[in-house]
């Protein structure tokens, strides 16, 4: 198979889809990698990596999509991409359709097959391919909200772990699952007061054994959490519905009841966002005011330590990208209902319940679509 991996053009996005070590596997499974030129750079991965390994360099992106059967990249693809997507091709990458009605009619429109990192499972539950970056984006959330609270940065100008003689400053977390965990690690690791919230009594019970010297926990019901965004300093929303819109947790009208500049870190807001004043900002832009609360709410912050996070999305992505291009997407995914969980879109047809609950579309049946 021929596998394209382009440059991404999204703003500050220096992850690529493939490493070299990635390039190497697949070459040494018979298949021919082609890489747009300077697609690893940014992840500290130059050209002559890739050729090292096998893969060939293409001039432009344009040569990528129009010879690769199977492209692969980090975030979704933009809308000069997503024209030059084709039925027959695979689309292998993070997708996030629940919130973007365009890229959904997009890629319905292109007849392209898409399988989306975020909706692979394995045999736990989890979400395998999704876990990477939510690792990341939980150890950074602390690590740019404690820059948030600077206050030069609109915030409190509150120190995350106080100095002898000054309180901490008091962090809430919002989900205490991968991002949650490790994003209340951190900041307890950092010397901040940590309460995580979640409404898993068995998760609940989990983190307390495991974590219970390092931070508190607390069950999210309306008025626990209400009560705790309202002492807080900073909140980090960390919740996750795979494949739909992430639920809004604090409202509007709730800012009011907040101390002014506090802080709050939206980790899903590549699903929507989970706090009603929530919206998409980038690295060059990364914060706003609404009635004096700061908003982080990059939506690639895993791309801020690109080689960190390429590493760890390939290592977790590669035996996929294998299947999918030893057998074909069709026996892929009949072999593994898991990766069959990761597929969208195909030949038009949409194949994600949650996606279709949130953009109001009809929904085919993954495994009906695999007989198309």
């Amino acid at each position: 198979m021929q596998i394209g991996c382009p440059k991404e053009i999204k703003a500050q996005e220096y992850r690529v889809g493939m490493t070299p070590n990635a390039a190497r596997e697949a070459v040494a499974h018979g298949h021919t990698v082609l890489i747009e030129t300077n697609a690893g750079a940014g992840a500290g991965f130059p050209d002559e990596d890739y050729i090292e390994a096998g893969a060939r360099i293409a001039d432009s992106a344009e040569q990528v999509f129009a010879e690769a059967e199977m492209i692969v990249k980090v975030k979704e693809p933009q809308a000069v991409e997503r024209a030059r997507l084709r039925e027959g091709q695979i689309l292998f990458t993070y997708l996030h359709l629940a919130p973007d009605p365009d890229q959904t009619h997009d890629l319905l429109n292109s007849g392209v097959t898409a399988i989306a990192y975020e909706t692979v499972t394995d045999r736990s539950g989890g979400l395998p391919l999704l876990a990477p970056m939510s690792e990341v984006a939980g150890r950074l959330a602390p690590q740019v909200g404690s820059w948030a609270l600077q206050k030069a940065n609109g915030g409190r100008g509150v120190l995350m772990g106080g100095v002898p003689g000054v309180g901490p400053a008091n962090v809430v977390v919002i989900g205490g699952g991968v991002v949650g965990t490790h994003a209340a690690r951190i900041a307890a690791g950092m010397g901040a007061e940590v309460t995580v919230l979640d409404m898993s009594l068995p998760r609940l019970r989990y983190l307390d054994d495991v974590f219970g010297q390092q931070f508190r926990t607390r069950y999210a019901s309306r008025g626990n959490t209400a009560e705790l965004v309202a002492t807080a300093d900073m909140v980090v929303g960390a919740v996750l519905i795979p494949g739909a819109a992430a639920p809004k947790l604090v409202s509007r009208e709730q800012l009011s009841t907040m101390k002014p500049g506090a802080v709050l870190v939206d980790v899903a807001i590549d699903q929507g966002g989970c706090f009603e004043t929530s919206k998409a900002t980038t690295h060059q832009k990364p914060i706003y005011e609404v009635d004096g609360i700061v908003h982080y709410c990059v939506a690639n912050m895993p791309g801020a330590v690109a080689r960190t996070s390429t590493i760890a999305l390939g290592n977790a992505t590669m035996p996929f990208l294998l299947a999918l291009a030893d057998k074909g997407w069709r026996q892929a995914c009949e072999d593994d209902t898991h990766l069959l969980a990761g597929l969208n879109t195909h030949a038009g047809k949409l194949t994600y319940y949650a996606v279709g609950k949130a953009l109001d579309l009809d929904v085919l049946a993954p495994q009906l679509a695999l007989k198309l």
